[in-house]
């Protein structure tokens, strides 16, 4: 199978990272909480997966794959995922979501809290009797401490809500290939900086770069980057093939025929591990000054930690990629 994006995708990724370059910044990291959000909504980033009768583009979710990685390289804050992502399956009638003038967080099964509720319209909770919508003026929320603070965690709580037709179990699957998604391009991004650094700082009067330990250590997590990417390329092809079952808390495996679970378990598995030793590499590299709060580094280590929890941990995708295995899913990859 060729796992290389095509012309127009790459296109797209590269608009999204113009803007991205622009308008989210570290500097804009530090002074906003949604630094770049209306700049992509006015190139139609948001409405990339939204159906063409609910304004939108109706794009598969490998279209988008390379700007969500973008969204993940620039550690743009929001519910990014949850929003132009899993929005558009469970909620494909709401108006202004093309537009992102509506944002959506989403507690999935198993989780405590809701990732950056204080920015969101409209709450997906997961509930023992099925998903329920919760309105903004509805819920009650209470900051929680996270790792990440361009990611806030908030317990929700609220008075009323409604319920949803669509399955959660479809959505969550989306969500954790894009978070997979995302993860490729934290990873990347501190493999970058991790370099930059490396080439820069001089120590016994050669680049620190150039001492065999260092050049070790960051190629392993070239490597871990390569073996990710293309399996959460895989994992977003299965989806829009229409795989279903359930692995793992993002939703879906190997069940009812299908693979898209197993492969968006897979994903989600070595994209959150290659983030994680990126993470693990760039302190190390960068010494006492990564540990700092000043250092722009720290904005991709909290994304890295943050999203590698996110719709389920490493271990958990990988017990699920296991039992897919065992209970008899043997396809292998074309």
């Amino acid at each position: 199978m060729n796992f290389a994006f095509t012309p127009d995708q790459l296109a797209l990724a590269a608009t999204v990272r113009d803007v991205l370059a622009a308008h989210c910044r570290p500097r804009e990291l530090r002074a906003e909480r949604l630094p770049a959000w209306d700049r992509l909504a006015e190139v139609g980033f948001f409405g990339l997966l939204v159906p063409p009768e609910a304004d939108g583009l109706g794009l598969g979710l490998t279209d988008a794959l390379a700007a969500l990685e973008e969204t993940g390289r620039a550690c743009l804050p929001g519910p990014v995922v949850e929003t132009a992502v899993a929005a558009p399956y469970l909620l494909p009638g709401v108006p202004k979501l093309a537009s992102g003038a509506v944002r959506v967080t989403v507690v999935p099964p198993g989780a405590a809290f809701a990732p950056d509720a204080d920015v969101a319209d409209l709450i997906v909770v997961a509930r023992p009797d099925g998903p329920r919508l919760v309105s903004k003026a509805s819920a009650r929320l209470t900051p929680r401490p996270g790792v990440d603070p361009c990611r806030p965690l908030f317990d929700v709580s609220f008075t009323g809500s409604v319920p949803l037709e669509r399955p959660l179990e479809s959505a969550l699957l989306r969500a954790t290939v894009a978070t997979a998604a995302q993860l490729v391009g934290v990873a990347r991004r501190l493999l970058e900086l991790s370099v930059e650094y490396a080439r820069a700082r001089r120590q016994f009067g050669a680049p620190i770069g150039s001492f065999q330990a260092v050049k070790h250590q960051l190629a392993d997590v070239a490597i871990a980057v390569s073996f990710a990417a293309p399996l959460v390329h895989r994992a977003a092809v299965s989806v829009d093939a229409g795989g279903t079952g359930e692995a793992g808390r993002g939703g879906g495996g190997s069940g009812g025929g299908g693979t898209a679970g197993r492969d968006a378990a897979a994903a989600k598995a070595a994209a959150g591990e290659a983030a994680a030793l990126a993470a693990r590499v760039a302190l190390q590299t960068h010494g006492a000054i990564g540990y700092t709060e000043e250092l722009d580094l720290r904005f991709w280590l909290a994304r890295a930690w943050s999203l590698s929890a996110a719709y389920g941990g490493a271990a958990e995708h990988r017990a699920a990629v296991r039992a897919a295995v065992l209970s008899g899913d043997t396809r292998r990859y074309p």
